[in-house]
């Protein structure tokens, strides 16, 4: 679709409201000056460090590609002087201090690029230098920060003297290049680099529902929004009318999703979510402000039931929103990517929330790519947009997703450490492992399929050995050792116990810099600073990095008896979980990830939205709220666990809950003889450590913030009608 009907679409749907005034308080162009001072030299070439996939090996090498193969659509991302990132950084903590006369004062995308972006001159030498190598010019983007080029292998290796090669990895056939990219030095001051030159795709953050390998309970308990309205307390919300009315929740993807999303209406209308007539879902294929159309409707693929489920879960919060799902096909670039962008770049005011469920960790991602990902976030939180991205289901081994163990050491997700977005984490429900089911759920389901009596106390997410509270139930009094649960018979003949599925957090460690070792922090390896909101608050670490996640939601996908309900017929997929929406939803699909979660806050962002108006990064907002609430010590009446056992968590004056019982340790082996991050203790199988040496497991739950959860779950109607907004 193109970007005047995307505009049209969203505006039949009240989604975009009206341009801000070209004027911002305190802002001017000065002392935005050209940086390329130099002729460009190609006999003078500088490397951009840090953009190797790990893969691209000899032992994976399988040739270099033709040279005549196009390459669409490649980024060039460019950098600012000291000077303006300075300056920005000033301005977005401007936007979140009332004090400010900056306080909310939104850019435009053309305002941001002409205030934060690299100069015209400069961007212009840039584009001729690429159009000297026969490169083709699709896009600059008004943020003067981008540019969408096209062109061959050939092209890309007489430029930026890298090769691109076949590389067959975990049974897949890709193209990466071998080597770090090149680029003039006199080109530097202003290029950062090339987002990708590969395509090997961030993945999904949903992991199919998982039958336990012993008995938890009599029952299962399938999660469905009557449950969620129940536990996150957002039924007094929607009773007085506050359930997303004229706000928006775009969900980012690189597939359309099937039937043009009739099991969208279809999963309302089970589920008692039709009532909320204003309620819409939209399929959108964003087109940038100018040049060449970049993106191409991408069809269904095989990331459609990520699509769906954020539809859909997007939706269960704010059960009035649009929900639009704006999707772009894959090139070298993802396709989400190229979607975000678009949509940041129209004019006028963009969508207030957005929401993001792919991933890979930093040290995979590449620094060009993860400081694309800042930078978008960046300009979002500029805009006025909220952003909210899934932390992970690797636990703190982003670097080992869909794994049997980890072998990479502590790593985060690039997607989700920027200090501009929010990031999501997982937890379950405690009740299975304190024998307390019978206190929570009713034995028989409302007519909208809810059984929960109110809020639950949660433990987080975590399918493997190397949970304490899982060992523990198994009667191991470890997890680690010869004689630990995670070495046991027990243990080994489940594929579900060896395994890194759990909810993710950690700091962030290879933001920028290059790893001397392939896919470990390592090297030259450095996080993104820790933002200043994040400081400060009780249990978060002084380590001078950012960490994630911020908040956590309910994510599990079954290990203890509980797991989301969704609405996926789309039988082209059914090995893949999908399933037919004709009976009973007990007999639908079933998952769990922090893909839910993370489109799950998106829409109660919304209803902040709906009663106080646009928050851009809430962050600022949580963690003051998370301070006031934790204090010097934390608080034990806003302990997950500790909660009044009469009407739990119904009349709490707590916004956030602290969960304090688990972890989200997972089990891991040595690579190639040796060990990062992993504590084995003599035995084949350890569990993820910040030592080696000794048990300390990565990561645990705390009074306060934590790695686990971060500051915890919500308690939504408190969060949405708090006075800090």
């Amino acid at each position: 679709m193109t970007r005047n009907a995307f505009g049209s679409a969203v505006a039949l749907m009240a989604v975009f409201a009206l341009s801000h005034c070209a004027h911002v308080a305190g802002m001017d162009n000065q002392g935005k000056q050209p940086r390329i001072t130099e002729a460009v030299d190609e006999h003078r070439m500088v490397t951009v460090w840090g953009n190797t996939r790990p893969e691209a090996n000899a032992r994976n090498d399988r040739g270099r590609v033709s040279d005549d193969l196009l390459l669409s659509h490649l980024l060039l991302l460019l950098k600012r002087s000291p000077q303006q990132e300075s300056e920005l950084e000033e301005f977005i903590d401007q936007l979140q201090n009332k004090t400010s006369p900056n306080y909310h004062r939104w850019l435009t995308a053309a305002q941001y690029g002409e205030q934060y972006g690299v100069a015209q001159q400069d961007i212009d030498k840039v584009t001729a230098w690429l159009e000297s190598h026969g490169f083709v010019i699709n896009v600059v983007y008004p943020n003067a920060m981008l540019i969408d080029f096209s062109g061959s292998a050939g092209l890309v290796r007489e430029a930026f003297r890298t090769e691109l090669h076949t590389v067959q990895a975990a049974g897949e056939s890709h193209i990466a290049n071998m080597s770090d990219p090149q680029i003039p030095a006199a080109l530097a001051p202003v290029v950062e680099g090339i987002v990708s030159l590969n395509n090997f795709r961030p993945h999904p953050m949903y992991k199919p529902r998982v039958q336990p390998a012993y008995t938890v309970s009599s029952s299962e308990h399938l999660i469905v929004p009557a449950d969620l309205a129940t536990i996150y307390n957002l039924n007094p919300l929607f009773s007085i009318g506050i359930s997303g009315q004229n706000q928006t929740v775009v969900v980012v993807e690189d597939t359309d999703v099937y039937n043009n999303g009739a099991d969208w209406t279809t999963f309302r209308s089970t589920f008692g979510l039709s009532g909320f007539t204003s309620g819409s879902l939209t399929q959108v294929h964003p087109a940038p402000p100018s040049g060449m159309n970049n993106c191409s409707d991408p069809g269904v693929n095989s990331d459609e039931g990520e699509a769906i489920l954020d539809a859909e879960y997007a939706s269960a919060a704010a059960p009035s929103a649009a929900i639009v799902i704006a999707s772009c096909a894959d090139t070298t670039t993802f396709g989400g990517l190229i979607a975000m962008q678009n949509v940041l770049n129209a004019s006028g005011t963009p969508p207030a929330v957005m929401s993001m469920s792919y991933g890979e960790c930093e040290a995979e991602n590449g620094a060009t790519q993860n400081a694309a990902y800042s930078s978008t976030f960046q300009q979002a939180a500029g805009e006025g947009v909220s952003f909210f991205v899934s932390s992970g289901d690797e636990g703190a081994a982003s670097c080992d997703a869909d794994a049997t163990q980890a072998t990479h050491g502590i790593g985060a997700s690039g997607f989700a450490t920027t200090p501009y977005n929010v990031a999501v984490g997982g937890t379950d429900f405690g009740d299975s492992y304190a024998g307390t089911t019978a206190s929570f759920w009713n034995s028989t389901n409302t007519a909208n399929y809810g059984s929960a009596k109110s809020y639950i106390p949660e433990i987080p997410w975590n399918d493997s050995c190397a949970s304490v509270l899982i060992a523990s139930f198994e009667g191991y009094s470890a997890t680690y050792g010869t004689s630990g649960f995670c070495n046991s018979t027990t243990a080994t003949s489940h594929d579900a116990f060896l395994s890194t599925v759990a909810g993710s957090g950690g700091p962030s460690g290879c933001a920028t810099g290059s790893p001397s070792t392939p896919g470990v922090v390592s090297g030259t390896c450095a996080g993104w600073p820790k933002p200043t909101w994040q400081s400060g608050l009780f249990g978060n670490p002084s380590d001078g990095v950012r960490d994630i996640p911020d908040v956590s939601l309910f994510a599990a996908n079954g290990v203890w008896g509980h797991y989301y309900v969704f609405c996926w017929s789309d039988r082209t997929y059914r090995h893949d979980g999908a399933a037919s929406c004709s009976g009973a939803p007990s007999t639908w699909s079933g998952a769990g990830g922090t893909s839910f979660s993370s489109p799950i806050m998106a829409g109660i962002q919304a209803l902040v939205n709906q009663v106080h108006g646009s928050q851009g990064n809430p962050n600022p907002i949580y963690y003051e709220i998370a301070k006031s609430q934790y204090g010097a010590s934390g608080n034990s009446a806003c302990d997950s666990s500790n909660l009044p056992p009469t009407g739990r968590g119904m009349v709490t004056a707590c916004v956030f809950y602290d969960v304090t019982q688990g972890d989200m340790d997972v089990n891991c082996q040595q690579l190639s003889g040796s060990a990062y991050n992993c504590y084995l203790d003599s035995a084949t199988n350890g569990v993820l450590s910040s030592s080696n040496s000794s048990y300390q497991p990565s990561f645990g739950t705390a009074p306060g913030w934590d790695f686990a959860t971060g500051i915890g779950s919500v308690n939504a109607y408190n969060l949405v009608l708090n006075a800090n907004w």
